[in-house]
């Protein structure tokens, strides 16, 4: 007997999958019906992970328990003793008898804001192109793409069995790809004289995917799959030192020596850091969010980034703790280097989308930070940061698209003016941008704030030297922000910006709504990701501590 939050798990990997297939069987003629069809399940998807934040009984080995069976709980670590933290869902079913795998699904309060994130930012994007697919092509075919990464993203955020993980890891990579070869380029923001055209049989110019784009698909697909091949040597490391890939069970280094943890965070923290990216392995996302249409963008800054963030809390701090005490001092150098590399270099940008891109390399810098210190205040920043740079640089990704449909250029010289001419997008841009550089009372002031005051408490001079160098980073990420708006929303309206309208279509506001009211209530109400995770941090760290 399978109780309803066990059909939950499966139906929110289930019914996106299921979408792609629906819209892989539809005709090409009815490309606009199927778009509908599409956003319906994206739409049934994010019901579902709603949902799953109702606790109830779990299931184990076919066996339905309830709160009063501690078996049942969401524990961490093969240990006896009272349940360590708040009871969720879990499904543990056999899946490869003959080689000890498991289906291993589960959520909590880790897991759980990034797993309804997922499903918002892809519902959102699959609504954001009823309007009109970019560049004219099959919108039915990049919606079907879309929950493909949905299943991947969702399934990496709930397996816990490390060869399901990377299964989940790897789903994205293809899907991702084609994303952004097939509809990146002069839809996406490219420079118009730099596209090319074909001509449709109608006669007219139907925007194809330019050299550009397939370039950075290419770039995308050779670092993701260097870090696949790092990360599956590092689950196979781990799982013939242990025997087991359960990560519950795995929590804490259990059955895994000194040196076989250092070398398995190792590869761990190499393969997420690529996924997240973190300097200096992030070469790949500027040019990735600079080609992919706008959907790609928001799904890629807004939840895939969040895999390694992710993978490196569960698994890296989890499941190989003593390799992150050993490493913590060179992944918050690195950390710090990211927050004043991106913050330079976002001064210098000039193109639209690359400072957004550039953004997320010093963002991602805090979330690091917060867990190269391996405290609770430091993974509660990283967590929390996580969120809030999904909804914020989501954000920014949409009004950026709905700058460059407007004005077909991303050159921040050619944007001046936009509060004369279309002041509601001027002001909504305003608005993620202050969100952005971490303006209190708005959600990206937490995650910064809370890493450096993890830093500070760890004490020493190394790490309150780290904490003040890294306030300096947030210092130069106001100054890159008001930057852009300065030269985007004021003074006189360029050629390309005068002629614009001063509406904002429904389904633009549809889309970015839901947005701008998260980024307050994770602001106002930090308690509504904080406040879940707590005990699961501190049973994580408990479970690691030495």
């Amino acid at each position: 007997m399978i109780g309803g939050g066990q059909v939950g798990l499966v139906a929110v990997l289930a019914v996106p999958a299921l979408g792609a297939a629906v819209l892989a069987l539809l005709p090409a003629r009815a490309d606009r019906a199927a778009r509908g069809v599409g956003t319906a399940f994206a739409a049934v998807t994010f019901g579902i992970t709603v949902l799953l934040g109702a606790r109830g009984p779990v299931v184990t080995d076919g066996r339905l328990l309830g709160p009063q069976d501690p078996v049942g709980w969401f524990r961490y670590g093969s240990g006896a003793g009272p349940p360590a933290v708040l009871p969720w869902h879990q499904l543990d079913l056999p899946w490869v008898p003959a080689l000890q795998l498991r289906f291993h699904l589960g959520v909590d309060g880790i897991s759980y804001p990034l797993v309804v994130l997922t499903g918002l930012l892809t519902l959102l994007c699959c609504a954001y192109t009823m309007s009109k697919a970019p560049g004219g092509r099959s919108g039915r075919s990049l919606v079907a793409l879309l929950l493909v990464v949905e299943v991947g993203i969702l399934g990496t955020f709930l397996a816990l069995d490390l060869v399901l993980f990377f299964l989940f890891f790897e789903v994205v990579l293809l899907p991702m790809y084609a994303v952004i070869a097939g509809w990146g380029g002069d839809d996406a923001g490219m420079p118009r004289r730099y596209a090319d055209y074909l001509p449709s049989p109608s006669g007219v110019g139907v925007a194809v995917p330019s050299g550009a784009a397939r370039a950075a698909a290419r770039k995308f697909a050779l670092y993701t799959l260097f870090g696949s091949v790092l990360l599956l040597v590092g689950v196979f490391t781990v799982v013939a030192a242990a025997g087991t890939a359960d990560i519950v069970t795995l929590t804490g280094g259990s059955g895994l020596s000194h040196g076989v943890q250092l070398a398995a965070f190792t590869l761990f923290a190499l393969a997420f850091a690529v996924k997240s990216p973190l300097w200096p392995l992030h070469s790949w996302l500027p040019d990735a969010h600079t080609q992919a249409p706008t959907v790609g963008s928001v799904i890629l800054a807004g939840v895939l980034l969040k895999m390694g963030t992710y993978g490196l809390i569960r698994i890296g701090v989890g499941v190989t703790p003593q390799g992150v005490r050993w490493a913590g001092p060179v992944l918050a150098v690195l950390a710090v280097a990211a927050i004043g590399v991106g913050s330079l270099v976002c001064l210098a940008q000039y193109e639209l989308k690359r400072l957004i891109a550039y953004s997320s390399v010093g963002h991602m810098g805090f979330v690091l930070l917060g867990i190269a210190t391996g405290t609770a205040t430091g993974i509660s920043a990283a967590l929390i940061g996580n969120v809030a740079h999904g909804v914020i640089t989501g954000l920014l990704f949409f009004l950026a698209g709905g700058i460059k449909d407007r004005t077909h250029t991303g050159d921040l010289a050619e944007l001046g003016g936009l509060r004369e001419t279309n002041p509601r997008l001027a002001g909504l841009l305003g608005f993620a941008a202050v969100a952005s550089l971490g303006l209190p009372g708005l959600a990206g002031f937490w995650g910064e704030a809370f890493a450096v005051f993890a830093a500070v408490r760890r004490g020493g001079p190394f790490w309150l030297t780290l904490a003040v160098l890294a306030a300096i980073g947030g210092a130069l990420t106001a100054a890159y922000f008001l930057r852009l708006l300065r030269r985007v929303s004021h003074g006189t309206a360029t050629p390309v910006v005068a002629g614009l309208g001063p509406g904002v279509a429904a389904v633009e506001w549809l889309a970015w709504a839901p947005l701008v009211l998260l980024a307050l209530a994770v602001g106002l109400v930090p308690a509504l990701v904080l406040g879940m995770a707590g005990d699961p941090v501190r049973a994580l760290l408990s479970a690691v501590s030495p």
